[in-house]
């Protein structure tokens, strides 16, 4: 059997269905008039009922084809051919017709359990549009091509998922994470996604990530993981900031002379400043009635 799709259309449903109606009635109705005018022609009435028995049996082959749709014809085990024009057509009978939809199909996956680079748990869930492209394939080169989309795309999500880290927590020289990866991590996955339907003849419209977070059991704790960090980085910007703004104020002191300072003042200055800058609480002003030492 030749392993390519080819194209075939059968005859005009309307016209077999005119000629086998018109056969199926003169079966029926030609033995009752022989043997009124013609009662010694017994032959000629059985090949009549046959002719109408035959005719019943043909109908068989009368199909719609709906748009987007396709008939995968086989005679005895042997591939004739794909019909995917819509319409209504008659076939051999004796065909196997088998109907496959070659409309765009819209999967949404269950999130699933998978370990990321680093080994942590994850839920991850794609969503995945996809049709048939060759009917060939899709009939006869896998067994279930529906179940084997859902098996491939578990697959193609585990393989990706294991390649790259969820974020640059754990690893800071990650160029490429599930969390930040965006439409660079879903072209890998439709990439890889083509590659393994392919064999079903499977054409892969569009996959993305619809679903990504840590598994309930570490959630907590790569929160406050999240959080620590945030805050660490916050607190750098503030403490960087306070710097800045301590180095201004003495170097604005000493310019316009306002104020001279030796050394012991300028560290309890750099002090309160400090203090007072990179507090999480409001500075509470306490008022000097005496002289600046006391």
């Amino acid at each position: 059997m030749e392993k390519k799709e080819k194209f075939i259309s059968g005859k005009n449903g309307f016209g077999m269905f005119t000629i086998l109606l018109l056969m199926a009635i003169a079966g029926i109705l030609a033995p009752a008039l022989l043997e009124t005018y013609a009662p010694h022609t017994s032959g000629a009435r059985w090949l009549l009922l046959i002719l109408s028995a035959v005719s019943f049996i043909m109908m068989i082959g009368l199909s719609i084809i709906k748009p987007n749709e396709a008939l995968v014809i086989t005679f005895f085990g042997k591939y004739q051919g794909t019909c995917m024009n819509n319409g209504f057509f008659w076939f051999n009978p004796l065909t196997l017709r088998t109907r496959i939809s070659v409309r765009a199909r819209n999967e949404n996956s269950d999130p699933i359990k998978v370990n990321d680079k680093m080994g942590n748990p994850i839920m991850i869930g794609i969503v995945l549009v996809w049709k048939v492209e060759d009917t060939f394939k899709a009939s006869f080169d896998v067994d279930n091509y529906v179940k084997f989309v859902d098996v491939q795309s578990e697959a193609a999500i585990r393989n990706l998922a294991g390649s790259y880290p969820y974020d640059s927590l754990e690893d800071e020289h990650a160029d490429i994470t599930l969390r930040g990866g965006g439409e660079e991590v879903n072209d890998m996955l439709e990439a890889a996604l083509t590659d393994r339907l392919a064999i079903a003849g499977i054409k892969v419209i569009e996959a993305r990530i619809s679903n990504l977070a840590y598994a309930p059991e570490i959630a907590g704790a790569m929160l406050q993981r999240q959080q620590a960090t945030a805050m660490v980085a916050a607190r750098f910007k503030i403490v960087e900031g306070a710097v800045s703004m301590v180095d201004l104020a003495l170097r604005q002191l000493s310019e316009k002379q306002v104020i001279d300072l030796d050394d012991d003042k300028k560290a309890a200055m750099v002090s309160n400043l400090m203090v007072v800058l990179t507090s999480d609480r409001a500075a509470t002003p306490v008022v000097n009635a005496g002289t600046l030492y006391n």
